[in-house]
């Protein structure tokens, strides 16, 4: 029996029209331009300023564009998994808001939350449903509103995120393409290190924890970025030992945008060189659950089938992990 791979077989993308730019950040905290450029390689974000928009309404643009890529309709779909940390609202699930707003009846769905490793972990995770055989078609959604929990008086992290959505369709190949292998971890000693204070039910709202400040993303910089710089760069280099890579081998490395220190950083112990690295960084900032999706929307143009691809992220948990996936068609 042909063994049965998941693959993605299209992607799509959708970034707010609203430009938060590092000279505008000037206005607002005690920060540069240079500043930020140097330590995070970022120049702009994007920003879900529209009011009455929610994370789930990047994702009907998204999700809407890549049916259209594929020539499908919503009603094919049979599963959408939502990687957010901001989901519309604590409960129902913003794959359940999605699957309405676009007409996808006939799919169930859920969320995941693992921070900035939530779509690697979502991708893994759709895959396994469609090698099971039950399903065709899953919609893989990363997508985050992160200035809805940013403090942006706060230039610690006010500097790094913005606001974005990626999707891609996963389903069922013969030929050998498509998701290959993974090496995917959590840590739970990391929840100090970055997370958001208050808003569960250990430290419900109240006017007290509103007054504090503690709704919004609290980050450790310095913790964070020496685990990241390792955490990425081992699995990275786990996964190509493990199927027997070389740097010759891989076609493009797609990593996590949080830090231009932490990609080279992984790109070097990986041995590949710049023009093999996908990055953003520098215009749409760390949008937490849609780098990686929103990096193949951007290079999907300069894919080819076969292509082998190391996608690698890093988040709060502490969670990372990589995937090797080999890319299922030719640039249309």
């Amino acid at each position: 029996m042909t063994k049965i791979t998941a693959a993605i077989t299209a992607v799509n993308g959708y970034v707010p029209p609203t430009v938060l730019s590092n000279k505008d950040l000037e206005r607002m905290v005690d920060t540069t331009d240079e500043w930020i450029t140097t330590r995070t390689g970022i120049k702009e974000r994007r920003i879900l300023d529209e009011p009455g928009k929610a994370t789930s309404d990047m994702a009907v643009e998204a999700v809407n564009g890549l049916l259209a890529k594929r020539g499908i309709g919503p009603e094919e779909i049979d599963l959408i998994i939502f990687a957010t940390v901001t989901s519309d609202l604590i409960f129902p699930s913003s794959a359940c808001i999605l699957a309405d707003k676009i007409g996808a009846k006939n799919a169930f769905g859920y969320d995941l939350a693992a921070a900035c490793s939530g779509f690697l972990f979502s991708l893994e995770t759709g895959s396994r449903f469609i090698e099971s055989g039950k399903y065709k078609k899953v919609v893989v959604v990363g997508a985050d509103k992160m200035s809805s929990i940013i403090d942006y008086t706060d230039r610690n992290t006010c500097i790094i995120f913005g606001d974005g959505c990626g999707a891609v369709l996963l389903e069922p190949n013969e030929e050998g393409m498509g998701i290959i292998d993974s090496v995917l971890k959590i840590d739970g000693q990391g929840r100090h290190y970055l997370h958001q204070k208050a808003g569960g039910s250990l430290k419900p709202p109240s006017h007290e924890t509103i007054d504090a400040r503690e709704h919004f993303v609290y980050q450790d910089g310095k913790t964070v970025f020496k685990f990241a710089v390792k955490g990425m760069a081992d699995v990275s280099a786990q996964i190509m030992e493990r199927n027997q890579l070389t740097a010759d081998d891989i076609a493009w490395l797609v990593p996590h945008q949080a830090n231009l220190r932490i990609i080279d950083a992984t790109a070097e112990r990986m041995g590949l060189g710049k023009e093999k690295v996908m990055i953003n960084i520098d215009h749409f900032g760390n949008t937490t659950n849609g780098t990686l999706p929103l990096c193949l929307w951007e290079w999907e143009n300069k894919l080819k089938k076969g292509d082998n691809l190391v996608l690698a992220a890093f988040g709060g948990g502490f969670t990372w992990g990589a995937i090797y996936l080999k890319w299922a068609y030719d640039p249309k």
